[in-house]
C-alpha cells in the first residue's frame, strides 16, 4: 500500500517537473523569438502625401500644412501615434537606388545602382558613367532578406521589385534570398491597377504588367487590395510554419499611371483639384487601408506585441499638382521626384512595433517612444544596420555597411556617434541633370557637373533657410570650400562613379 502511495507520489512529482520543464521551455523559446519584421515602402510617396504632418518649425513643433488637409490617412495617424516620426529622413531621389540601398545597407554611389533601372535597356543617358551598375542586385550580392533567411527568417517579397533589369538574376527576387514572391519583377510600375484588366495583361500598358495575380484577373477588385490580402496570406503562412518573417510590402502605388480607386474616389470630388490629383488621392488613401489591413491581421494572429512596422517612401513625391517656381508636390519644401532640392530627397519615415508592450522581450531591446518626433537625420541605408541588430543576425566579416542603428533614435534619443551626412549621387539625366548633393547636419551643397559649361555650386543652410531660397555659395565660399572637401572624401570614400564626356571623368572641381 505504501508502495503504491510512493509511486504516485513519484509520479506526481515527475508530471509537475515536466510540465513546469515545458512551461519553461515555451517561455524561453517566447523570450528568444526573433522579432517579426516589415518594411512598409510605397512608391513615389513624398513627405506631403499624407495627413501626417512631418515639418516642424524653429522651436520643433509640428506644422501642418494644406496638403496634410488634402490626404485622408487615419491608419498612418494612428501609426504616428503609437510609434515615432523623423521629420529628417532621407532616400535617394529615384527608386532603384534607394530599393537597392534599403536591401544592402550601402549607399548608391557604393552600390552603383545610380539611376532607376530601365527594364529593356542601358539608361545610363548621355553623359552618364559607361560602367554604372544598371544590372542591379546578383544571387552573390549581400542582401537583408539572404542574412534574414540564413537566420531562419521567412522571407517574403510583395509588390515592386525594380532590382535588375529584364533576364538579369535581380529580376527575380527569389534570387536575392526571399522565400516568396509575390507580383515581383523588373517592372518598376504597374501596367494597370486593375484586376478587370489583369493589372496590365488585358489592358492597360501590357509591357509592364504585373505579374503572379492571375488569380485576381477579369475580378473588380484594386491592385492595391489584391497585394494586401496576398501579403496577409504569407504573414499567416509564416506563422502556421513556426517561423519569424520578414516582409518587403513593397506597393506599386503611388507611381504612375494615376488610376482612380473606386473605394475612395467620394472624398475628393469637391476638392477642387484636378483628375488627376484626385486619383493619386485615393491612390494614398488605398495605401493606407492596406496598413490598416496589414496592422490588424498581425494583430489577430496575436502577432503583434513581437513585430515591428517601418514605414517610408523611396523618393520625393511625384503628385500631379502644377509646378510654381519648383514648388509643387512636396510644398512647402522645394522640388520633388528627381530632384536636387529637398523635396526630391525627403520622405515619410515611421517606425512602430504593431502593438504596444513596454514588457514584450522585444521591445524591452528596442524600445520605440510613442507620439514621439525625432529630428535628428535618418536615412533608407540605416535600416539595414537596425534591422541586423534587431534580429541579432550579422552580415559578412568585411561587407561594408554606410547606415547607423537607429536604436537611440527610435527611443526618441540622440545619436551622438552618427555624423549626419546623406550623399545623394546622381550622374545622369532626369528632371534634375547630373549633380551630387550633400547634407552635413544643418548645411547642405549641390554639385552641378560641368557636362556643358562650367561646374556650378549651391549652398543653403536648412535650419535657417528649409524652403532652399538663398544660394549662399557666393557669399561664404568658406563654408563652400569646408562642403565641398566633405563630398570629395565620401565620393573617393565610396568610390563614386563620375559623369563622362568623350570618354574622359568629369571628376569634381574644387572652388577657388
Amino acid at each position: 500500500m505504501k508502495t503504491n502511495i510512493r509511486l504516485k507520489i513519484e509520479f506526481s512529482f515527475i508530471a509537475l517537473l515536466s510540465l513546469f520543464c515545458l512551461y519553461s521551455c515555451i517561455s524561453q523559446t517566447k523570450e528568444n523569438s526573433p522579432p517579426n519584421i516589415i518594411i512598409f515602402l510605397v512608391d513615389d510617396m513624398g513627405l506631403m502625401d499624407t495627413s501626417v504632418p512631418f515639418l516642424t518649425d524653429t522651436n520643433g513643433n509640428l506644422v501642418k500644412y494644406p496638403l496634410n488637409d488634402y490626404y485622408k490617412t487615419p491608419n498612418m495617424q494612428k501609426l504616428a501615434a503609437q510609434g515615432i516620426r523623423f521629420t529628417n529622413f532621407y532616400a535617394h531621389s529615384v527608386c532603384s537606388p534607394s530599393r537597392t540601398s534599403i536591401l544592402t545597407g550601402q549607399n548608391s554611389a557604393r552600390h552603383g545602382v545610380t539611376n532607376w533601372i530601365k527594364s529593356e535597356e542601358n539608361n545610363r543617358t548621355a553623359f552618364g558613367p559607361s560602367n554604372w551598375n544598371w544590372k542591379g542586385l546578383t544571387k552573390e550580392s549581400v542582401t537583408l532578406p539572404r542574412i534574414l533567411q540564413q537566420a531562419g527568417y521567412k522571407t517574403i517579397h510583395v509588390g515592386k521589385a525594380h532590382f535588375g533589369p529584364f533576364n538579369s538574376e535581380g529580376e527575380n527576387p527569389l534570387n536575392l534570398g526571399f522565400d516568396v514572391n509575390i507580383a515581383g519583377s523588373s517592372i518598376g510600375q504597374p501596367g494597370s491597377y486593375l484586376g478587370t484588366e489583369g493589372f496590365g495583361h488585358t489592358g492597360g500598358n501590357k509591357k509592364r504588367a504585373v505579374p503572379g495575380l492571375e488569380k485576381y484577373h477579369g475580378k473588380n477588385i484594386f491592385l492595391t487590395e489584391a497585394l494586401t490580402l496576398e501579403a496577409n496570406i504569407a504573414i499567416s503562412q509564416a506563422k502556421k510554419e513556426g517561423k519569424p518573417f520578414f516582409l518587403n510590402m513593397a506597393h506599386y502605388a503611388v507611381h504612375a499611371p494615376f488610376y482612380s480607386d473606386p473605394r475612395f474616389e467620394h472624398h475628393y470630388k469637391t476638392s477642387g483639384k484636378s483628375e488627376k490629383a484626385q486619383a493619386y488621392a485615393t491612390l494614398i488613401e488605398g495605401i493606407d487601408k492596406s496598413l490598416g489591413d496589414i496592422l490588424q491581421h498581425v494583430n489577430d494572429l496575436a502577432l503583434g506585441e513581437n513585430t515591428l512596422l517601418l514605414f517610408l517612401g523611396d523618393n520625393g513625391s511625384d503628385a500631379p499638382l502644377p509646378i510654381e517656381n519648383d514648388y509643387s508636390s512636396s510644398s512647402p519644401l522645394k522640388g520633388k521626384k528627381g530632384n536636387h532640392w529637398e523635396g526630391g530627397m525627403r520622405v515619410p519615415f515611421i517606425a512602430s512595433w504593431v502593438s504596444q508592450n513596454n514588457e514584450a522581450p522585444a521591445q524591452v531591446k528596442t524600445p520605440i517612444t510613442p507620439k514621439a518626433v525625432q529630428q535628428q537625420q535618418g536615412n533608407i541605408i540605416d535600416l539595414f544596420s537596425t534591422l541586423c541588430r534587431i534580429a541579432n543576425v550579422k552580415p559578412p566579416m568585411n561587407y561594408i555597411v554606410d547606415g547607423f542603428d537607429l536604436k537611440d533614435q527610435l527611443n526618441g534619443l540622440q545619436d551622438e556617434k552618427r555624423d549626419e551626412i546623406f550623399l545623394n549621387h546622381f550622374p545622369h539625366s532626369h528632371r534634375t541633370n547630373y549633380f551630387t548633393s550633400l547634407v552635413q547636419s544643418d548645411w547642405k551643397i549641390i554639385y552641378h557637373y560641368q557636362v556643358a559649361s562650367q561646374p556650378r555650386y549651391q549652398l543653403f543652410h536648412l535650419k535657417q533657410d528649409p524652403l532652399e531660397i538663398h544660394n549662399l555659395a557666393d557669399k561664404n565660399p568658406e563654408q563652400l570650400k569646408i562642403m565641398m572637401k566633405v563630398l570629395s572624401e565620401e565620393m573617393n570614400n565610396k568610390k563614386a562613379l563620375y559623369p563622362e564626356n568623350k570618354n574622359q571623368k568629369l571628376k569634381l572641381i574644387m572652388p577657388k
